[in-house]
């Protein structure tokens, strides 16, 4: 495929995220599926990258192998210059479903990191109250998630995963389950929270629009085995909202993603 890169990037010493000839191998023998192949990028530090690509492709995979949720079968993955074996605090994963702890009140969930890592009582009160607000749901710090809308414990979600002051955040798709309305409004809140933490963003989506009014740079994938077909940087000025889709910027550069992603479809068939 003449659009996929045989040379391995030049790795940014300022990246939080590196990942160099990373496959994943599911099964043993002739049942074996290779999921992703020689899959090399970085994600620099305080950048906010989105990776689009086929169902199937293996993107919430990657995701998981970052997370330490999954072994990757070969190559290297690196966060802020430790390599990655296991889940830790320094990488936040929030999920499309609601992994929330129903029977904890959104306070208790957002206090969770914070007591697992031994916080005095005190500091843990103070870091729930600023990302509850951050958030925008002070006022339900009491509530349960079952008292919750999606959008709502989306929220408790993210804000659960900042409050464990993690380098980086990992977002798989966590708008998919929401409204249209809904996911605008998260949309506008992510990155006006992203815009105050300046957190390491990889964020994984099926909206094409979504993916270009949120990020610094879309990652594009190719269907199974999963590999970076393009990186296309978006050079939109932020702060950015919905009205961009209109513009001439946004449209070229969803007509490139999507043929791009059609050009893909057409090889496998």
């Amino acid at each position: 495929m003449d659009a996929m890169a045989n040379t391995k990037p030049a790795h940014a010493t300022s990246a939080d995220i590196v990942i160099e000839d990373v496959a994943l191998r599911y099964g043993k023998g002739s049942s074996a599926v290779l999921a992703l192949d020689g899959i090399s990028f970085d994600v620099k530090r305080n950048e906010f990258c989105v990776i689009v690509g086929p169902s199937g492709c293996g993107k919430s995979s990657l995701l998981y192998l970052i997370a330490g949720l999954e072994a990757r079968t070969s190559g290297s993955i690196r966060v802020n210059g430790k390599t990655v074996s296991e889940p830790g605090p320094d990488r936040g994963m929030v999920f499309q479903a609601y992994t929330l702890f129903p029977w904890l009140t959104v306070a208790k969930n957002v206090e969770y990191g914070p007591k697992r890592k031994g916080f005095p009582a005190a500091e843990r009160k103070e870091i729930v109250e600023h990302y509850l607000n951050e958030v925008g749901l002070s006022k339900f710090a009491d509530h349960y998630p079952s008292q919750l809308s999606g959008g709502m414990k989306q929220r408790v979600a993210i804000a659960r995963a900042l409050a464990n002051d993690p380098e980086v955040l990992l977002m798989d798709e966590p708008f998919g389950a929401l409204d249209s309305q809904t996911r605008h409004s998260m949309q506008k809140l992510l990155l006006r929270v992203w815009d105050h933490t300046k957190k390491t963003v990889l964020f994984v989506t099926h909206d094409i629009d979504e993916a270009i009014l949120l990020a610094d740079r879309v990652l594009v994938m190719s269907g199974r085995p999963g590999q970076i077909k393009k990186e296309i940087k978006v050079d939109i000025p932020r702060p950015r909202n919905m009205d961009l889709v209109m513009e001439h910027d946004f449209i070229m550069l969803k007509r490139e993603i999507l043929e791009l992603l059609k050009n893909d479809d057409d090889e496998d068939h």
